[in-house]
């Protein structure tokens, strides 16, 4: 039996994987390491924007960047968990920490290691250019890439559903 996506309007949690999700997913390697990322401008806005709704905009991510860092800064996500290897575990505990029900997080992911989030996740959404065990474990898929505006698509259908739920 599949499971069933919780409504849109009840969303309180926006938890977004980085690379893939948040970029293209492209790693970009100078002499020193990792030098750059390319974010979204879109993203960036459709994030503040739920923000102000009052959801929290999460981000958990396996790997752990500079840019990130400042990426997040910069749209005051205060939740960035970086470097983590164990993704349900982080999960668990910010759900834990904010008192927020799974039932009531939107998890968007791209990849393998997105999987268990988007398992436990109230509405788990994959990318459009997910891998297919994203895709399979998706409530719904974004039209748009990775890095190209899927997370202002996201927030965009959240964004709708509590104004229509005021209405």
């Amino acid at each position: 039996m599949a499971r069933r996506p919780a409504p849109l309007a009840s969303i309180r949690l926006l938890v977004l994987d980085v690379d893939g999700v948040l970029t293209d997913g492209g790693l970009h390697y100078g002499p020193e390491g990792e030098r750059t990322k390319r974010f979204h401008v879109r993203d960036g806005h459709g994030i503040r924007a739920v923000a102000a709704a009052g959801i929290t905009v999460a981000v958990i991510s396996g790997r752990d960047t500079a840019a990130v860092a400042r990426r997040c800064a910069d749209l005051g996500i205060g939740e960035l968990q970086q470097g983590v290897g164990d993704k349900a575990q982080a999960f668990e505990s910010l759900l834990a920490r904010l008192g927020i029900a799974a039932r009531e997080c939107a998890c968007v992911g791209d990849d393998s290691p997105d999987v268990p989030l988007l398992l436990r996740a109230g509405l788990a959404v994959a990318v459009a250019d997910a891998h297919a065990d994203a895709r399979r474990a998706a409530h719904r898929r974004t039209r748009l890439p990775g890095g190209a505006g899927a997370v202002r698509e996201v927030c965009d259908w959240l964004l709708a559903a509590r104004a229509r739920a005021r209405r």
